[in-house]
């Protein structure tokens, strides 16, 4: 195999595996944790926070960017038009959609949830926080799920373009 064809398959392998994790959070987990009072919902968001921050889910998550500039790279001037403006396109979408969105929507999120201590925190102050996190949380991660879905789509019909 060709480098252009390895780091498209990888890219298509890790954006994937990321719409998949979006996708459960979108389809499961916060939909889950939403029917919980405030301080419960508070502090499953905070524990889940803490725990997905391992070394295996920062390979996870950077790893479609590279692999998609990689494919980029690779792709350039050696695949058909059509085909490299899919792989471009799905870059784009995914590093804007995904990416983006995380470190400048879902992170900050985080880390105002992260530095809550929610046990001193009073009824009000936790419905303050709590309506402050949910709904932006919630809509940060649907635009993650939808864009590396797409992404993912756009990266399987280049492959196939690749083939035809």
């Amino acid at each position: 195999m060709k480098l252009p064809i390895i780091t498209l398959l990888m890219a298509i392998l890790t954006t994937g595996f990321m719409a998949g994790i979006f996708f459960t959070w979108t389809n499961a987990v916060t939909p889950g944790i939403g029917k919980l009072n405030d301080l419960e919902y508070l502090k499953a968001l905070q524990s889940m926070n803490r725990v997905i921050l391992n070394p295996l889910f920062h390979i996870a998550f950077i790893a479609p960017i590279l692999l998609l500039i990689t494919s980029v790279f690779f792709n350039y001037a050696v695949t058909p038009v059509a085909v490299f403006r899919f792989i471009l396109t799905a870059t784009f979408i995914y590093i804007s959609g995904a990416f983006l969105v995380t470190i400048l929507g879902n992170i900050p999120l985080n880390n105002l949830l992260d530095q809550s201590n929610l046990e001193t925190l009073n009824v009000e102050d936790l419905q303050k926080l709590r309506t402050q996190i949910e709904v932006p949380w919630n809509q940060f991660n649907l635009i993650r799920t939808l864009s590396s879905f797409t992404a993912f789509l756009f990266l399987l019909i280049a492959t196939f373009l690749s083939y035809k």
